[in-house]
């Protein structure tokens, strides 16, 4: 694998050193390709996200068909306007000059891929490293195997493959591609790989993009509309994924008084979404594998947290099921409280004042997303000034991830650097700065040897003081 990852890294070389990958015809091409594999093999796409994770028509449709295509649709749309230089003012010092950013490819760059979203973090950022003109090697998640060799197969076929490469595998094939050299590399996945691949990175001081997760917050005020919010949680939770999604709500903060209310509208609108036997529902996602199935287990069955079930708790290990799981007044050093929960599990938290949910939100690390339920502009404000998280969402969940004229990324633990529309373009691009100047213009202040009158000159240039100048040159 050494060798084909080389060899791999070798070739795209060539190829971006050639000029191809610059063109905006090149890009174009890439770009419908790939519109082109969401049109002909969306049934194949839907199929392999059944077999990886049975997740429903609906969910794959929307969350990973649909998105990618809208990604790819505006670049097509866009990719001009963005590949366009951005003239900038210049200033006195250098007049008579003018200045541009000019945006250009990094090079051969490598995106790591998750299994949770198998598909669409896959070919996402991959469509951000073309529209942005650069080769790239894309290595899919081995624990989504069916649609990892989906990739492999519709992306060897339809894409150029002298600069888009897939290359599956797991740890082996992923360590040899870390060993190669790399121009940006985007991972997704969790902290502690997150940590070698930066270390990995650090090696060739390659820049890096993370997207990581952490425990993302649902605040949950009183005097709200109770059945749409139970209604949104659900649907950022077990709607997506069973809750194995990186900004589904990890846990509720409520005030003592409101939290059954909470519990009894959650439990309402599931019963509705899934039926009294939810193992059973075609609408909610298995767990990926018996590891994570495992480990959701553990957490369940901790002594601190196996008595606050209160709603949900059936599981079904042949089937890989978790029913969606309500937890009432967890501890604060149960397990379920420290670590990302990633599944259908929901603690509910309690606080004397929903105000107080803030410095218990601040206390932990940066979540990727964090939201907040209330009908007070005071308390929105606030939400927004003082919680530091990748993204927030006032009265929803998880919908800003859909939204491509923002930003999605973390801060802190959760990730370092976004993408997503044009921030993936630029996410993969070098911001170069140009400054035009002709031969006329000559301010010989500039140049040695060094006079008061030259400084106070050039003092006067850097002010922009019309009359400094003039008394400078007047000799005054």
């Amino acid at each position: 694998m050494e060798n084909t990852a080389e060899a791999a890294v070798k070739e795209l070389r060539s190829t971006v050193s050639s000029g191809k990958t610059k063109s905006y015809e090149w890009r174009i091409s890439q770009l419908k390709a790939i519109l082109k594999i969401l049109t002909h093999h969306e049934n194949e796409i839907i199929e392999a996200l059944h077999s990886d994770l049975n997740k429903p028509e609906h969910e794959a449709f929307i969350h990973e068909i649909f998105s990618v295509a809208s990604s790819c649709k505006l670049a097509l749309k866009e990719l001009r306007r963005w590949m366009e230089p951005q003239k900038v003012k210049t200033g006195m010092l250098t007049f008579p000059s003018s200045g541009e950013i000019v945006p250009e490819p990094l090079g051969v760059v490598l995106v790591i891929s998750t299994w949770n979203y198998p598909f669409l973090i896959a070919v996402d950022p991959v469509i951000g490293a073309i529209a942005a003109g650069n080769a790239v090697v894309l290595k899919p998640s081995e624990v989504a195997p069916a649609t990892s060799a989906l990739l492999s197969k519709l992306l060897g076929e339809y894409l150029d493959t002298s600069a888009v490469r897939v290359i599956e595998g797991a740890v082996r094939e992923t360590t040899e591609l870390l060993a190669q050299k790399w121009d940006k590399i985007m991972y997704t996945g969790n902290g502690r790989v997150a940590r070698i691949v930066l270390a990995a990175a650090a090696k060739h001081l390659t820049p890096v993009i993370l997207e990581l997760g952490g425990k993302c917050p649902a605040v949950v005020d009183a005097n709200i509309n109770l059945k749409v919010t139970a209604r949104r949680i659900i649907s950022g939770k077990w709607g997506c994924n069973s809750g194995q999604t990186c900004i589904s709500p990890d846990y509720i903060l409520t005030t003592k008084e409101y939290a059954p209310k909470v519990v009894d509208a959650l439990t309402a609108e599931l019963e509705k979404f899934y039926g009294k036997d939810p193992l059973g529902s075609n609408d909610l996602s298995r767990i990926i594998n018996i590891h994570h199935f495992d480990r959701l287990e553990k957490l369940m069955d901790d002594e601190k947290v196996s008595g606050k079930i209160v709603h949900g708790g059936q599981r079904d290990k042949t089937s890989l099921k978790i029913a969606p799981t309500i937890l009432l007044d967890v501890e604060e050093d149960s397990l379920i409280m420290n670590e990302e929960i990633f599944g259908p599990l929901l603690p509910i938290v309690t606080v004397n004042k929903i105000e107080d949910s803030f410095e218990a939100i601040n206390a932990k690390g940066k979540p990727l997303a964090a939201y907040l339920f209330t009908n007070d502009k005071t308390l929105k404000e606030e939400f927004v000034r003082s919680v530091s998280a990748g993204a927030i969402a006032i009265n929803e969940t998880a919908l800003h991830f859909m939204e491509v004229g923002l930003p999605f990324g973390g801060v802190g633990e959760s990730g370092m650097g976004s993408y997503h529309g044009k921030f993936s373009f630029d996410a993969f691009s070098h911001k170069k700065a140009v400054l035009r100047q002709g031969f006329g213009g000559e301010v010989s202040a500039r140049y040695p040897p060094y006079a008061p009158w030259k400084l106070q000159l050039l003092k006067a240039l850097v002010k922009g003081n019309i009359i400094e100048i003039l008394r400078a040159l007047l000799g005054w």
